[in-house]
């Protein structure tokens, strides 16, 4: 894999000519600004910018000028080769709170990753309805000690307006759900976006995890996509790596809450 290519490719299709993130979202350019607009229970914020230091801050003016007047809170999504070099210090200072920082990593969909299967006893299930969503939203909760609300709205939406661009899947442990994991899928693109892999405490380091991430590269190689993509924790980093992803930048949520 050629990384700087790849990365590049990333930023064009992904963040520079991003599609909006469910039916009740839509993408707008404001000068060298691509940001998301949803409604308050979606996600809000910059996807991708061009800026360096003679228009960096008034960039960042603008958008905390528009968001708020919309009565949003919203995230500016900072990539570690995003310039100017200092524009995590300037958000900061602009009153934006960083959260912890994740890899971007990329796999071939067609690489090692397709051979992982699941332990004995527990069985990959498809998503399709609301049940099932109530169900992966469980799981998240119990998995990232996180409440889940936004994320069932936004599923429940997405597989009934546009039920192609998103894989949904359960692990069950017999009729119980230990993990459950998420796959966007970007039409016109190479991409397919991992998202949400998470298994509940005492089910974790039995490979489930893998079994995910394998179960939804054989999705996208079936339906023509080349590049895997997943915003990597420290914990699935190295499981990621042995699958063949590769690293290639890193992104940090800098979050702006209105006052």
């Amino acid at each position: 894999m050629d990384h700087v290519a790849v990365l590049a490719l990333h930023d064009r299709d992904l963040r520079a000519g991003a599609r909006p993130d469910g039916p009740d979202a839509w993408i707008e350019r404001t000068g060298n600004v691509v940001r998301q607009v949803a409604s308050p229970q979606g996600w809000n914020g910059v996807l991708w910018s061009d800026l360096d230091e003679s228009d960096a801050d008034a960039a960042i003016a603008e958008q905390i000028a528009y968001f708020t007047g919309l009565g949003r809170d919203f995230e500016w999504k900072l990539y570690g080769h995003d310039r100017p070099a200092d524009l995590g210090r300037r958000l900061r200072a602009a009153g934006f709170t960083p959260e912890p920082e994740e890899t971007l990593m990329i796999g071939e969909a067609g690489g090692p990753v397709l051979d992982a299967e699941p332990p004995e006893g527990v069985r990959i299930v498809p998503v399709t309805d609301a049940a099932g969503v109530d169900l992966v939203a469980e799981v998240h909760e119990k998995a990232f000690a996180t409440d889940s609300a936004r994320l069932r709205l936004q599923m429940i939406a997405r597989l009934a307006a546009d039920p192609d661009t998103v894989v949904a899947v359960l692990a069950l442990a017999g009729d119980v759900p230990v993990s459950s994991a998420r796959m966007e899928l970007v039409p016109g693109t190479g991409f397919a976006g991992l998202w949400g892999g998470g298994t509940v405490e005492g089910w974790r380091g039995r490979g489930i995890y893998r079994a995910l991430v394998a179960h939804r590269a054989r999705v996208a190689v079936s339906r023509g996509y080349h590049y895997l993509q997943v915003d990597a924790s420290d914990q699935s980093r190295p499981i990621l790596e042995r699958l063949g992803f590769a690293p290639l930048t890193t992104t940090t949520p800098y979050v702006y809450v209105q006052q």
